[in-house]
């Protein structure tokens, strides 16, 4: 950078990219990916959730609107949660700390485990 040169814009968050020192950028274009996979994820649950309740099929209506319900919900929170997540890694990245563990996939894990009992007892109990 050259000493006539305007200074970069400040980058959101400045909690984040005010915090250490520029890691090497491959690791944070990963954490980058990372999010937006989390991001296209939760896309598909709100679809699918979506989904189950529009398509009309055999099945108990009580515990198909459940279903439909936990999937939208966790396609709702599950973009917030991968924020905070892509900020405690980046973080972790620019200060040279270990990477902090993500809640993300046990948590989505079970969302997807209780949704299926959901749509067999739906499927079941008819």
């Amino acid at each position: 950078m050259d000493v006539h040169d305007p200074p970069p814009p400040p980058r959101f968050p400045r909690s984040v990219f005010g915090t250490g020192a520029e890691p090497d950028v491959r690791f944070t274009l990963a954490n980058e990916r990372t999010f937006l996979a989390w991001s296209r994820t939760a896309l598909a649950l709100i679809a699918g959730g979506v989904a189950l309740e529009v398509l009309v099929i055999g099945m108990q209506p009580g515990f198909r609107l459940a279903a439909s319900l936990l999937l939208i919900a966790a396609g709702a929170c599950l973009p917030v949660v991968a924020w905070f997540d892509w900020m405690h890694t980046e973080r972790a990245l620019r200060l040279g700390r270990p990477l902090p563990h993500s809640p993300l996939g046990i948590g989505l894990a079970i969302v997807i485990a209780v949704v299926g009992v959901l749509v067999l007892c739906a499927v079941l109990v008819q």
